[in-house]
């Protein structure tokens, strides 16, 4: 028994093996490994998808820009910037440019400015503001063919309501559909009648999350109705009014229904007897299934989108210029006038 009990002694008293302390355990390593991967699988489907249909066929679209393409023979010689420069030397290409650009102007312009007042007046508290936000979105529900019809009815030049209204007040009737400005202002005007409820309700949703304190503070020191717009509403406002104009800005340059169907009395729809209303997208249309040449239509594709970045930067800075303007405008001038607050601070301890 004593040697039993010395034995035992003797193995509890033994030094045990050290633990490393410093190894974490497989489980810890699949949970860090959880932690960190985890995020990307989550993202990963979005990314897929895009890459599907979104960067894909941009690329494609370059790959059959810089080569010979016919709508039905297939892929043709490598011509590189050919395509590109036929297009450039084009006076259709730029014919339809000028058309684009008119009719953004005519209707994203007029149709922000709308979208404001409405999100302005539906965020004032009216009655029944269901009925009133639903009614400003029905526009948006009607499909663009529905659309195109209805108001190349009422922009008809032989017995459309437009001149019938005109004749009221002894104007004669209008060209509509022939003259260039005209039938630039008509398919605004369908852009708008669609597109501003559509906007006017994301506004407004981004109103009413501005904090009602600060116009009650703005209403005590004695700001109208005007200035709390202008000083608090924009401005806070601000990110999802570069987000509208954006969006808007896409969709104003790659226009295609309005005009495709303004005037379906026209061979083809291409924009008009004389291409008064042909836009971009329109002049592409017509190239890969009309002219069946696809190397020069992508090559208008991407030009198109090179200027729809182009513009969209310039509204994006445009609009922070904007909505920030009594902010300072560069890094220089905002470290100066940290320098002048800090300055200012230290004199006012002195003279405490």
């Amino acid at each position: 028994m004593t040697l039993t009990a010395q034995r035992r002694d003797t193995a509890s008293a033994a030094p045990k093996k050290p633990i490393d302390a410093g190894k974490p355990s497989w489980r810890h390593r699949l949970s860090r490994f959880d932690q960190n991967a985890s995020p990307y699988a989550y993202v990963a489907p979005f990314f897929l998808l895009f890459g599907l249909v979104g960067l894909f066929p941009l690329l494609y679209t370059v790959y059959v820009a810089v080569h010979e393409w016919d709508l039905l023979k297939g892929e043709g010689d490598f011509v590189g910037f050919g395509n590109f420069i036929e297009i450039l030397g084009d006076s259709m290409f730029w014919n339809s440019i000028g058309n684009t650009l008119s009719i953004f102007l005519l209707s994203a312009i007029p149709q922000l400015a709308v979208a404001l007042l409405v999100a302005y007046l539906l965020d004032r508290g009216l009655r029944a503001p269901t009925i009133w936000r639903m009614s400003v979105l029905i526009p948006f529900v009607v499909t663009p063919v529905a659309v195109a019809i209805i108001f190349s009815s009422i922009f008809n030049e032989a017995d459309g309501l437009a001149n019938n209204l005109l004749n009221l007040i002894g104007i004669v009737d209008q060209e509509w559909k022939h003259n260039t400005f005209l039938s630039h202002v008509a398919i605004a005007v369908m852009v708008n009648f669609r597109w501003t409820g559509y906007n006017a309700l994301i506004l407004l949703a981004a109103m009413q999350a501005v904090p009602r304190d600060l116009y009650e503070s703005a209403a005590i020191d004695g700001a109208g109705p005007g200035r709390r717009f202008f000083s608090i509403t924009i401005p806070t406002i601000r990110p999802t009014l570069i987000f509208v104009i954006i969006t808007a800005t896409i969709g104003g340059l790659q226009i295609f229904a309005e005009p495709r169907l303004f005037d379906v009395s026209t061979a083809g729809g291409i924009g008009g007897s004389d291409r008064q209303f042909q836009t971009t997208v329109l002049f592409l249309w017509e190239l890969a299934f009309f002219r069946r040449n696809l190397g020069e239509a992508s090559a208008v594709a991407i030009l198109l989108f090179l200027l729809i970045v182009g513009i969209g930067v310039i509204n994006f800075l445009l609009s922070r210029q904007i909505a920030t303007g009594a902010a300072p405008k560069t890094r220089a001038v905002r470290r100066r006038a940290r320098k002048n607050a800090a300055s200012a601070n230290n004199t006012q301890e002195k003279t405490r």
